[in-house]
């Protein structure tokens, strides 16, 4: 199978390795000539055999995703498929779909988590699209996917939408999983008087507890590496799926006081430093290689 990949950046290169090693032949694009495999998205749908052709696009959301996907739409054929794996929002990919199927293309949406640790530990996958293109895709969503049981790392969550919707609220609980264990860390750290040793409290939590988690494992990862996170400046940004998360909740009146919480509190780091928040950002920086500010900057 051959597969196009646009967007060869902190998860896109990943995600090519992980394909080529096992066994798909992938042609990448980037506008960095240095891990580009071509030099144009004209040039790379030229060098894809087989049909129906397939490119995943993995770029960043909105206005370069836009770009890339009309650009896309008059360099294939009817009957090819287009992924796109970025954090869009599922509305976009309603609209998008509607209006590559005049032209014949097909469209998925897929939710990708996993950071940069997804060449190794693979990738969780949540896709919208019809059953007989989402079939045809499965031998890449299987190679990308975490080994084990499909149905625990991979989900077909309805047409094209649910993908992206999908992801859309596993991050919004991502933001209050990383508040509560940041939160629960500053308090540790302020009775210094009584706890001599947060990392060591936090890594006990590692094992047999309700607790446990990948998160509360990079958390740990984090403070070995920082163990006061005093070179972490606690700044979080929010790329976007934590506000439309809570306002999903609003339009369908569901109450999610913990999300809307963790939302505001990304806010609240870009006016005040605090320990919480430094650890919210090292968690980032930990499973996504987000960028951070380091502690000296304004």
């Amino acid at each position: 199978m051959h597969i196009g990949l646009i967007g060869l950046g902190r998860m896109g290169a990943n995600m090519r390795d992980r394909l080529r090693s096992a066994g798909i032949e992938v042609t990448g694009y980037d506008r960095n000539p240095e891990v580009s495999d071509v030099a144009s998205c004209a040039d790379l749908v030229a060098a894809l055999t087989g049909s129906p052709r397939v490119v995943w696009v993995m770029v960043p959301a909105g206005g370069p995703t836009e770009s890339v996907v009309t650009e896309l739409a008059g360099l294939l054929s009817s009957g090819d498929i287009l992924i796109d794996g970025g954090n869009t929002n599922y509305e976009d990919d309603i609209r998008r779909s509607a209006t590559l199927s005049e032209s014949g293309l097909l469209y998925v949406d897929a939710g990708v988590s996993g950071g940069v640790w997804g060449k190794t530990n693979g990738y969780g996958l949540m896709v919208g699209g019809p059953d007989e293109t989402i079939e045809a895709l499965m031998p890449i969503f299987d190679a990308l996917r975490p080994e084990g049981p499909r149905e625990e790392g991979f989900v077909h969550a309805g047409p094209v939408g649910a993908g992206h919707y999908a992801k859309m609220i596993h991050n919004g609980v991502e933001y209050g999983l990383m508040q509560a264990y940041a939160e629960g860390y500053e308090i540790l750290a302020a009775r210094n008087d009584l706890i001599s040793d947060v990392d060591a409290v936090v890594t006990a939590w590692q094992r047999g507890t309700v607790v446990r988690s990948w998160l509360l494992d990079l958390l740990i990862l984090a403070l070995d590496e920082d163990p006061e996170l005093e070179n972490i400046r606690g700044y979080v940004a929010d790329s976007g799926e934590g506000r439309w998360t809570v306002q999903e909740a609003i339009e369908l009146a569901v109450p999610a006081p913990v999300i809307s919480a963790a939302l505001f509190a990304r806010f609240d780091s870009r006016q005040e430093d605090s320990p919480a928040m430094k650890a919210v950002a090292a968690l980032r920086q930990q499973f996504g290689g987000h960028a951070t500010k380091p502690a000296a900057d304004g």
